[in-house]
């Protein structure tokens, strides 16, 4: 999930700028200040003050400064998507799209800062504390460190943000080293919309920082969005502190023969290929029951073939390309190893430069690593399967387990399905990538902790005080 870390020099007294690059053709996008270990200090000090200064914000003041962002987010959504098309490779249509998704987020945080303040506790409803009321609030923990990937540069950075300024906690907020300049401009927003600029504190670059971050005792909870070595390497740094994961997936699609063939196709091609693949809930492993596996491989291919790859400033375009030619070779490989031990190309395997245009495979080996891990690329596998319990077997034995999508006329076959399948959501009649921001957001497996989705993480974000009054 996660964008590799860019190593600097440590002996570097002043350190350098983080060039920022286009993904498509390389011109420079710009550039941010790139943190050194020397200013852990400081940033924590920051973060104090912070916190110090949003935990008197009242609620009310909160979801000002919140809805406020979100108007301004709307007035200049052709500003942040031609951010995010340049720095991350998003298309523009998918880009306004992630706009849109990232003013929701914040309205939904603005609205939870003020009506998920607690609850009262019915002390009098038990035995020796009738003459007791009381109820519980929900306080800031303190400062939060967030880590956020490149492929959704806005909205997954308004996730973080959003929730964390609703609870009235101070964030250091660590961006993708591919995809800073989105997450600047929308904290510039929302200090624009009043937030006071100690809040949060954007860090930038050196993995030494991030490492002595996550390990501060002053951090209350990291929330990370990333691969899973990353999260293991920080769960181990972290000590004695809250940690908010999601670490990737391998999401499955079950097309049962019922299905709705061309619905499930259209919704497929989408789940695959959205963001170039690189998409924790995108449709990799996608199982069609053997009656319809020929009917669904044919139409999945010919509207793969359909697509169109390369610019993403274009609006023709479909499949933009990935964040570096590093993770196209990847994907390049990974496809290239299937095919060495049976797997048969059906369309794509082309690439020039970063952009990997849209793969499918069949025969794939359950053994190999296309397979069993994430390939965060545009390249799905088809199977087979013949009973419900292959499906559902094939489905459940990767160690990943974010989201899957089941396809089928039959509601009861559809509940039970989704009662037996491993995973964080199931979506029915949806590809896998299906996801609204209010709903609860993380995986099932190993490796998985905490949700997201705007009041879940608030709940993450905040602790409870019981306050009992004795009259």
């Amino acid at each position: 999930m996660s964008a590799p870390a860019i190593a600097v020099p440590h002996d570097v007294t002043e350190p350098a700028a983080l060039a920022v690059h286009s993904p498509f053709d390389g011109r420079a996008i710009g550039s941010v200040r790139q943190s050194a270990p020397g200013d852990v200090a400081g940033i924590l000090q920051r973060a104090r003050t912070g916190f110090a200064v949003s935990r008197t914000l009242s609620r009310f003041a909160r979801h000002e400064i919140l809805d406020r962002a979100a108007g301004l987010l709307r007035e200049r959504a052709d500003e942040a998507a031609s951010l995010i098309v340049g720095e991350a490779g998003k298309t523009i249509r998918q880009a306004r799209k992630e706009v849109r998704r990232a003013v929701t987020t914040l309205s939904l945080s603005a609205e939870t800062a003020r009506s998920h303040a607690g609850e009262v506790i019915p002390f009098d409803a038990f035995e020796g504390s009738e003459k007791r009321r009381g109820w519980f609030t929900r306080e800031p923990l303190g400062i939060i460190v967030a880590i956020t990937p490149y492929n959704d540069p806005l909205n997954l950075v308004a996730h973080k943000l959003g929730p964390a300024v609703a609870a009235g906690d101070a964030v250091i907020l660590k961006p993708s080293p591919f995809a800073p300049l989105t997450a600047e401009f929308l904290v510039a927003l929302l200090v624009e919309a009043g937030l006071p600029t100690e809040v949060i504190t954007t860090v930038h670059g050196d993995p030494a920082v991030a490492q002595a971050l996550v390990a501060a005792h002053d951090v209350r909870l990291i929330s990370f969005t990333g691969g899973f070595a990353t999260g293991e390497a920080i769960a181990r740094s972290a000590g004695l502190k809250r940690l908010a994961m999601e670490l990737g997936g391998n999401a499955p699609v079950l097309v049962f023969a019922d299905a709705d063939i061309p619905a499930a196709v259209e919704a497929c091609v989408s789940g695959a290929f959205w963001a170039a693949g690189q998409n924790c809930v995108g449709a990799q492993r996608i199982l069609v029951q053997r009656e319809v596996h020929e009917r669904f491989r044919d139409a999945f291919v010919a509207r793969t073939r359909e697509l169109v790859a390369g610019d993403p400033t274009d609006e023709r375009t479909d499949v933009g390309p990935m964040i570096t030619a590093e993770a196209a070779e990847r994907a390049q490989r990974l496809v290239d190893e299937a095919v060495s031990v049976g797997a048969r190309v059906l369309a794509g395997h082309r690439r020039e430069g970063s952009v990997y245009w849209p793969t499918v495979l069949d025969a794939v080996p359950y053994s190999c690593a296309l397979w069993q891990d994430e390939a965060f690329a545009p390249v799905v596998a088809l199977a087979p399967f013949d009973t419900e319990e292959e499906a559902i077997a094939l489905a459940n034995e990767t160690d990943y387990a974010l989201h899957a999508g089941v396809f089928t006329a039959d509601l009861t076959r559809a509940l039970r399905v989704s009662e037996q399948i491993e995973a964080g959501g199931v979506m029915i009649n949806d590809s896998s990538d299906y996801r609204v921001d209010s709903m609860p957001f993380g995986g099932a497996k190993h490796g998985s902790m905490g949700r997201e989705g705007v009041r879940f993480a608030y709940e993450e974000l905040t602790q409870p005080k019981v306050v009992s009054i004795s009259t």
